[in-house]
């Protein structure tokens, strides 16, 4: 039968049973539409937090002055004659010693080295002890006076009263250590720190 545009239209063909099994065969192939899988949901990472501002360290206390650094002694001298004396050991009777140092004892005999030179005080005080230690004494009295201050702008720091420390020296040297017993500062009735106290050792 033509068709409205003059074409002659063919006829549809029917299919023919092996080519109807063909096709079911084919079909049965083919999986049935599945449905759409959902799509897997996007991992989005978390936004990164700003840092906490850290908190300022609190100042500790401070009072002006507190940092300085204490200024260095300009002289470091030994103990004085006096602290030296005092803190040597007792080698004489306790009782007696302390007596002696509070001015209660009365003593045997006196020197009195003031003003002398060493090169004199040294054989005076020699002879001096030697001869009351013969006569029997035991307590006796070496005055040295406390000597003058000298130049303090000196370039080293000098002691005051040369003899003053001489003269423990020379008791603690032969031959006057073999008849000294203990040496004292004397007590101020005495002349304090200008003079001290010679105990002597017994005759033998």
């Amino acid at each position: 039968m033509p068709s409205a545009s003059g074409v002659k239209m063919r006829k549809p063909r029917h299919l023919s049973p092996d080519e109807r099994a063909l096709w079911d065969h084919v079909a049965r192939q083919i999986d049935p539409q599945r449905a759409e899988t959902p799509a897997m949901p996007v991992e989005f990472a978390a936004p990164k937090r700003k840092p906490t501002p850290a908190q300022p360290t609190p100042f500790a206390a401070f009072e002006l002055g507190s940092k300085a650094t204490p200024p260095r002694p300009t002289h470091q001298l030994a103990p004085s004659i006096g602290q030296t004396l005092t803190s040597a050991p007792l080698s004489m009777d306790a009782k007696t010693h302390g007596k002696m140092v509070r001015g209660k004892l009365r003593p045997d005999a006196r020197i009195d080295l003031h003003g002398m030179t060493m090169a004199e005080a040294h054989p005076a005080l020699t002879g001096f002890i030697l001869s009351e230690h013969a006569a029997g004494s035991r307590m006796v009295l070496v005055i040295t006076g406390k000597g003058k201050l000298r130049d303090d702008l000196a370039p080293m720091p000098v002691r005051k009263g040369i003899l003053r420390h001489q003269v423990p020296q020379w008791l603690t040297l032969a031959p006057l250590r073999q008849v000294v017993l203990q040496v004292s500062p004397a007590n101020i009735r005495h002349g304090g720190e200008g003079a001290y106290y010679v105990y002597l050792r017994r005759r033998r």
